[in-house]
C-alpha cells in the first residue's frame, strides 16, 4: 500500500527553504530587504558604465565567443551542458540563441540537487516575473516573455539589474596594469546608485614559473612608466605604485587566486637572483620560486596593512585540467577542480611573519577543498586582533562549494570554531549581472539554519540579538569591514 499523502510545499513559493516559523520571521521581517554588499566578482565596469542592455536569456546566461577569440560566459551553466552530453556549439556558441537556451532547459530539468536549478529559476522570478519552472515544454514562452522584457524593461539594463537587486557595493577583479578607465568614469558619474570598487589581482606578478610571466612583467613596467623592471625591489615598487593608484579610486580588497599559499622565507638578494633567472629564462627550482612568491606576498601584506585593503585568499584549485579544450578556449571556461593542498600551516607562517611587525592586514581565506573548513576555522583564532571583530576571515562557501550543504558546511564549521555573528556573508563571484540571486539563495540558507537552532532550543529566541545577528552576516559586517 501507498503511504497516506502529506502536505507537500509549493515549489519555490515565499518561504522556500524555510522550514520553520523562525526562519520566515528572519527572513522575511531581517533579512530580504538589506541592501547587498558583493566584495568580490567577475564582472564587467565597463558594462556598468555603458548600462549594457541585453539582447536575450542566452547572452545572458550562455555567453560565447568574443571577437578575439576568447570566451565569456557562466562556465557553471556549461559544465551542465557538457554533463548532458551537450555538443560544445550549443554550450559556447555557434548555434542559434534560440537552440542554445532549448539545449540548457533540456539540461536543467535533469538538475535535481544543483544550486544552478534553484539560482535560474530564482533568476527568473526575481527579475523577471516568470515564475514557472524552466523546462523544455516551457522553454519557448519564458524566451519570448523574458526576451521581451530585456529588450524593453529600464529594470533589465545593468544598471537596472543593479538598482532591482539593491546592491550598495561591487567589488570587481582588476589587473595590476589595468588602466582603471572605466573604474574612473563610474567614480565621475554622479548618476550611479552603487559604489564599484577596483580589486587588486596580482597573481600574473606572483607566479613566476607560469607560462608568460617575463612578457606580463613588461606590461607590468609600462604600467609605471618603465621600460623593464630590472630587479626585485623594481617590481616591489611598481606593486606598490600600482596599488596606490587602485586605492586612490576605491580600492577594498586585492584577490589571490593561487594554486596554493607558499611561504619560503629567503635573503633578498635569493630572492632577487632568482627573479632575474626567470626573466633571463632560466628554469626556477622549487626553492626559488617559492622564495620569490614569499618576498612579494609579504611585501604585498604589508602594504595592504598600510592602506587599509582587505587580503583575499583563495586557493586550492587545479585549472584547466582538459588540455585540448584550454589550448581551443584558454581559462575560465569550466575545467578545473578542486585540488588537495596541504598549506594551512603555510598560510598561518605568512600571517605570523606579518603579526610580528604589526603589519598583518584583514584578511579572508577560502579554500576550493571543504575539506579544509575546520583547518581555516581554528586558524582564524590565531590572529584574530582588537583592530575589529573578526579581523580574520573564513570565506564564503567558494565556487565547487557554493551549494546549499556547502554553505551550511562553512557556515557550521565557522559556528563550531569562531564567531558565525562577525561574519561578512556572501559574495557572488560571479561573470553575471543576474547572479544577484545567489544573494537571497543565501540569505534564506542562512536564516533557515539559525531558525532550526533557536525552535530546536540551541540559542535563546532573543528577538534583538537574533535581528543583529541576521542582519550583521546579510550586509552590516561588511560593511564596517570593508570601510563603506
Amino acid at each position: 500500500m501507498r503511504p497516506a499523502p502529506t502536505a507537500m510545499k509549493a515549489f519555490m513559493d515565499q518561504d522556500f527553504l524555510l522550514e520553520t516559523g523562525t526562519a520566515r520571521h528572519l527572513y522575511h521581517d531581517y533579512a530580504a530587504a538589506m541592501p547587498l554588499v558583493d566584495y568580490h566578482c567577475h564582472i564587467s565596469p565597463r558594462e556598468i558604465y555603458e548600462d549594457r542592455r541585453f539582447d536575450n536569456l542566452a547572452e545572458v546566461w550562455l555567453g560565447g565567443e568574443n571577437p578575439d577569440g576568447t570566451y565569456f560566459g557562466d562556465h557553471y551553466k556549461w559544465r551542465l551542458m557538457r554533463s548532458n552530453g551537450v555538443p560544445e556549439e550549443y554550450v559556447s556558441g555557434g548555434k542559434p540563441a534560440f537552440e542554445r537556451f532549448v539545449k540548457f532547459a533540456e539540461t536543467l530539468v535533469k538538475a535535481i540537487g544543483n544550486p544552478m536549478y534553484h539560482w535560474c529559476n530564482l533568476e527568473l522570478r526575481q527579475f523577471f516575473g516568470y515564475d514557472k519552472p524552466l523546462t523544455p515544454e516551457t522553454a519557448r514562452e519564458c524566451w519570448d516573455f523574458c526576451n521581451e522584457k530585456l529588450r524593453t524593461s529600464p529594470d533589465l539594463t545593468v544598471r537596472g539589474i543593479i538598482q532591482k537587486a539593491n546592491v550598495a557595493m561591487i567589488g570587481t577583479t582588476d589587473d595590476p596594469v589595468d588602466s582603471l578607465e572605466w573604474h574612473e568614469k563610474l567614480a565621475a558619474d554622479k548618476s550611479l546608485t552603487v559604489k564599484v570598487c577596483p580589486s587588486f589581482r596580482p597573481d600574473k606578478a606572483i607566479n613566476i614559473s607560469k607560462e608568460g610571466f617575463a612578457d606580463y612583467m613588461a606590461k607590468l613596467a609600462a604600467s609605471v612608466g618603465r621600460e623593464r623592471l630590472e630587479t626585485l625591489q623594481e617590481v616591489l615598487s611598481a606593486l606598490t605604485e600600482r596599488l596606490e593608484f587602485f586605492k586612490k579610486l576605491g580600492c577594498r580588497a586585492s584577490d589571490h587566486g593561487l594554486d596554493y599559499i607558499p611561504f619560503r622565507p629567503c635573503t633578498a638578494e635569493a630572492a632577487d637572483a632568482a627573479y632575474r633567472k626567470a626573466m633571463a629564462g632560466g628554469a626556477l627550482t622549487l626553492e626559488e620560486a617559492e622564495g620569490y612568491q614569499t618576498a612579494v606576498l609579504l611585501h604585498l601584506g604589508r602594504e595592504y596593512h598600510r592602506l587599509g585593503i582587505v587580503m583575499q585568499l583563495h586557493y586550492s584549485c587545479l585549472r584547466n585540467m582538459n588540455e585540448r579544450m584550454y589550448a581551443k578556449m584558454g581559462p575560465d571556461t569550466g575545467f578545473d577542480m578542486i585540488a588537495q593542498n596541504t598549506c594551512g600551516g603555510q598560510i598561518a607562517q605568512l600571517l605570523s611573519a606579518l603579526d610580528r611587525s604589526g603589519e598583518c592586514p584583514k584578511t579572508i581565506l577560502y579554500s576550493l577543498n571543504p575539506a579544509d573548513n575546520e583547518q581555516l576555522g581554528t586558524l582564524l583564532g590565531c590572529f584574530q586582533s582588537d583592530e575589529l571583530p573578526g579581523k580574520i576571515q573564513h570565506g564564503s562557501a567558494w565556487w565547487f562549494n557554493d551549494t546549499k550543504s556547502g554553505m551550511e558546511a562553512q557556515m557550521k564549521s565557522l559556528a563550531n570554531l569562531g564567531l558565525l555573528g562577525n561574519f561578512v556573508g556572501m559574495l557572488t563571484d560571479s561573470r553575471s549581472f543576474l547572479s544577484y540571486a545567489r544573494h537571497d539563495y543565501f540569505r534564506r540558507i542562512l536564516c533557515n539554519l539559525v531558525g532550526n537552532w533557536v525552535e530546536n532550543g540551541e540559542y535563546p529566541n532573543d528577538d534583538g540579538a537574533l535581528k543583529a545577528i541576521v542582519q550583521g552576516i546579510c550586509c552590516g559586517n561588511a560593511v564596517r569591514y570593508f570601510d563603506l
